[in-house]
């Protein structure tokens, strides 16, 4: 049988999603976990892969199983056999057709910055922490440029691998909690560092170091030589994805 997990962890101590030879990364922990409880090797596949670094709160994974199991015991046993920065949120039998990201039609991101002038301690590698006080409005402003279909080679790693730059921005929406300024980006797709290189453009921007018009100026260069530096990734967070009817899964 197939099964769906949603997952939540924090990646500050992982070089990533994916496996990687002798390095720690949060799909061979959910491997081994998920093994024990089914007691064969399990194999999973995950919605997005996540970057070194990068935390979520909603990535959602499917695995193919032999043996039945309680809903209830697959997160318990799962999560007892887990390190303390993994959890798995939930279980859900799906069919055969279900697939972790071959079927996500969405996918949603939160980045959070941290803006005043003494650093984070509890929030340390949680969020990103930028000293000198931001513009949000401008930032904004700047970021209704990026909505709707795009070409972003501007906006992507220089080694990301997807074939198409095209993506489509569903919704980009910026607001401030306290001192935290987020921003909640969903879309179709995201190609390597893309949220994190969107980010960099609207703080750039919202430092005055660039013009609003420059998110424009960036995306219409077609160019990653074009852009702003790379975001850090301690504020990043994959916070869910969506699918289409029957998939609907619990919202965390």
């Amino acid at each position: 049988m197939r099964i769906a997990l949603g997952i939540e962890y924090a990646g500050n101590d992982f070089f990533g999603w994916q496996i990687q030879s002798q390095l720690r990364s949060v799909q061979a922990c959910v491997e081994i976990a998920l093994s024990k409880v089914a007691n064969h090797p399990v194999h999973v596949v995950c919605a997005g892969r996540t970057d070194t670094g990068v935390h979520a709160l909603g990535q959602v994974i499917h695995a193919d199983v032999q043996v039945q199991r309680s809903v209830d015991s697959w997160v318990l046993g799962t999560n007892s056999n887990l390190p303390k920065d993994i959890s798995v949120l939930w279980v859900q039998p799906v069919s055969e057709d279900f697939h972790a990201r071959f079927l996500a039609q969405a996918r949603y991101y939160r980045y959070i910055i941290f803006n005043r002038q003494v650093r984070p301690a509890i929030l340390h590698k949680k969020v990103t922490w930028v000293f000198k006080p931001l513009n949000v409005q401008a930032m904004q402003i700047a970021s209704k440029y990026l909505i709707g279909t795009h070409d972003f080679s501007s906006y992507r790693a220089v080694a990301c691998q997807a074939k198409s730059p095209v993506r489509t921005i569903l919704s980009l929406n910026i607001s401030t909690v306290d001192e935290k300024i987020i921003i909640d980006i969903s879309a179709n797709g995201f190609l390597h560092h893309m949220v994190r290189n969107i980010a960099g453009v609207l703080i750039a921007i919202g430092h005055g170091k660039k013009p609003i018009e420059w998110a424009n100026t960036v995306l219409q260069a077609r160019d990653r030589r074009a852009g702003g530096i790379t975001a850090l990734a301690d504020g990043l967070y994959l916070v869910k994805v969506d699918y289409p009817e029957p998939y609907i899964f619990p919202e965390n």
